[in-house]
């Protein structure tokens, strides 16, 4: 709302049109939103504030939230989810960042309390969080989240290791990040940035020096918000602009994406 709370409406696609069925108001304002961590049945929307809040909510009871956790000492920028619909492997568990510089990922089974935080080293600036992904959960012990900051740091985290396991700089800030899956060991990762730019990361090969083989193209004329793949087809996915404009794309493979050089 223009008077800084938080709007939450729900809506209903009924022959051929949208019917609203709910719209509450809430004090804090709403910054980003997933339904990545919830079954079919239940649909509990989890969401990120500008107070640092992450909570979770029941469409069809919105008064008080089902799970609720101050999450970061700033604001919520970006939140993603994994593991509800019970493809691929793992709890269900939910992703934020945040202008504070953490990431950190939450099973609502627990009260409070992280189960995995990725901060920056004491002493040390933090950047600014703005957009998180979960991938390569395919089994019950493998999942990572990759994070995007302001100044171009893409990083990848092994939540089964907790450590980093690979980061680069793209020299722009990262709007959107996106795996084709994330329910499958990692193939290919797409990361969109300001000056009208993104990137496409073959995550499945790995070079021991130089990180994974990327190709990177210009879009939109301005800043490209946000990527989203097809879940029928992964390698079909769209990018949208700060221009308003809609792009779709579709990805093709190399003859070959392995090369043995002469190292």
């Amino acid at each position: 709302h223009p008077r800084g709370t938080g709007a939450l409406h729900v809506y209903e696609m009924s022959k051929g049109d949208v019917k609203l069925l709910t719209e509450v108001e809430k004090r804090t304002s709403f910054k980003c939103g997933t339904f990545g961590a919830t079954s079919l049945q239940e649909r509990h929307l989890a969401t990120g504030d500008f107070a640092g809040s992450m909570m979770t909510w029941d469409l069809e009871r919105l008064d008080l939230p089902v799970y609720s956790v101050k999450a970061h000492a700033e604001i919520v920028n970006c939140i993603d989810g994994c593991g509800g619909l019970g493809i691929g492997g793992g709890a269900p568990e939910i992703v934020t960042g945040s202008r504070d510089g953490c990431v950190k990922v939450w099973d609502v089974r627990q009260k409070d309390v992280p189960v995995a935080n990725m901060e920056p080293a004491e002493g040390k600036p933090h950047r600014d969080c703005w957009t998180v992904a979960f991938g390569n959960s395919y089994d019950d012990s493998e999942r990572c989240v990759c994070a995007g900051y302001d100044n171009g740091d893409l990083k990848m985290f092994d939540l089964r290791a907790m450590s980093a396991t690979w980061e680069t700089n793209l020299k722009n800030g990262i709007c959107g990040i996106e795996f084709d899956r994330k329910d499958i060991e990692m193939n290919k990762l797409v990361v969109a940035t300001l000056e009208a730019k993104f990137h496409v990361f073959d995550v499945h090969v790995r070079h021991p020096k130089d990180g994974f083989p990327s190709l990177d193209q210009k879009a939109h004329k301005s800043t490209i918000w946000t990527v989203k793949h097809l879940p029928q087809n992964r390698d079909v996915f769209v990018t949208t602009g700060g221009n308003g404009s809609v792009d779709l794309w579709k990805y093709t493979y190399p003859g070959k994406r392995e090369v043995k050089d002469g190292e």
